[in-house]
């Protein structure tokens, strides 16, 4: 009672609400594509995006890309611009973020480098850049603490300004609904790819859309659990939820429902018990009930439908 009592006092700072509904949003968005690219043996897609997503941070972060980079415009709209940079990086990562998720795709069923390769190849590249560029052009006095909260999340959630977590909602918002638009058809391009472009179903636009919105979930998921975790969020929902589900639909229910407890009782944990940073307690909650809903498979099989 102690614990809950004291986690109801948090509620009562501004920045507690906003990390737990950021958080549960990000989770719920995580969840839902993390049963196709598990079925698509393209779960590591995510961790090669987060690595792009932390280029692409550590560019903005260091040296001040819009006061730099847009002064050729006209003073109202580059100060503006400045303004709206300030507010959220995510402006920045995003759209480098997707055009790497469609190149990836596109470029990963045509080249004589295999997609998983691929994957390999722009996650350790940049990785390696985004370290390089806050060594190199940080103007902070921590690097070591700017590295951490980014790759690992760090307390950066509990630091959201209002006008990011605006941005987390209205693209959550449009996540689902995208999902709900076409989860059947994205249904059918998890399990035949052949079929479904045999029945006139246009898979190339289809896999777009799926690239478009792991890209948004991972730049939502860098403030959560930092770039290194990301996968986590993708991937422990979706195996958990296999070991006592059976069907498509069950086990999409299933994660997500997962997803948002297990985000809810690690963000709780870390935010009362002061643990290392917040990614780190969320994934730890999510390994121990992906352990119990294991042995729950192994014990009783699929419980659901």
């Amino acid at each position: 009672m102690s614990f809950v009592n004291t986690f109801i006092d948090y509620l009562s700072y501004p920045m507690v609400p906003r990390a737990l509904i950021v958080g549960i949003l990000v989770a719920f968005c995580s969840s839902l594509l993390g049963v196709t690219l598990v079925l698509k043996r393209f779960s590591f897609i995510g961790d090669g995006l987060s690595h792009v997503a932390f280029g692409a941070t550590s560019i903005a972060m260091s040296i001040e890309m819009a006061k730099n980079g847009i002064m050729f415009l006209p003073e109202i709209l580059s100060n503006k611009l400045i303004e709206i940079m300030s507010y959220s990086k995510m402006i920045f990562v995003l759209p480098i973020t997707i055009i790497c998720a469609v190149v990836l795709l596109k470029s990963g069923k045509r080249s004589k480098i295999s997609g998983d390769a691929q994957i390999a190849l722009v996650s350790v590249a940049a990785l390696a850049f985004g370290y390089m560029i806050i060594q190199v052009f940080g103007n902070s006095t921590n690097v070591s603490a700017d590295v951490c909260t980014t790759l690992f999340g760090s307390t950066s959630i509990l630091t959201l300004k209002d006008a990011e977590v605006w941005l987390c909602v209205a693209l959550s918002v449009i996540v689902v609904i995208v999902f709900i638009l076409f989860y059947n058809k994205i249904f059918a391009i998890t399990f035949d790819e052949n079929f479904s472009r045999g029945i006139g179903v246009d898979v190339d636009f289809y896999n777009f859309i799926i690239a478009l919105i792991i890209a948004v979930i991972i730049v939502l998921a860098m403030n959560l659990v930092g770039s290194l975790l990301i996968s986590a969020l993708v991937i422990f929902p979706a195996l958990s939820a296999m070991q006592v589900c059976k069907s498509f639909k069950s086990v999409t229910i299933c994660a997500c429902i997962y997803s948002v407890i297990t985000t809810f009782l690690g963000l709780a944990l870390a935010i009362v018990l002061s643990t290392p940073p917040v990614g780190s307690t969320i994934v730890m909650v999510e390994l121990i009930a992906f352990i119990v809903f294991y042995i729950i498979g192994k014990v009783k099989g699929g419980i659901f439908v």
